[in-house]
């Protein structure tokens, strides 16, 4: 009936990487980084962090979104990270 509705089984989200895209002083990237660290701990996916200062592409892509959140390397949030909806994305 799951698939009806496209919805499959629910994923691992140890099997996850969540993407932190951000820059050094920005008050919004080192809350998100809490948010992440704790909901990563929780559910056991990992979790990296990239800065757009050392790379020109996640610059020009993203430098008036940060923070920038991704889940397995799609956007995920921008700006603020809601736990619960990083949780659920994570399957958890």
């Amino acid at each position: 009936m799951a698939s009806l509705f496209g919805r499959g089984p629910r994923k691992n989200p140890a099997d996850s990487t969540v993407t932190l895209i951000g820059k050094p002083g920005c008050h919004l990237c080192d809350v998100a980084q809490d948010v992440i660290e704790k909901v990563c701990a929780e559910t056991g996916a990992s979790w990296e962090k990239k800065d757009i200062t050392q790379d020109a592409d996640l610059y020009r892509k993203y430098w008036e979104q940060i923070p920038v959140v991704l889940v397995d390397g799609a956007p995920h949030d921008f700006w603020r990270v809601d736990p619960q909806r990083l949780r659920r994305a994570l399957g958890a």
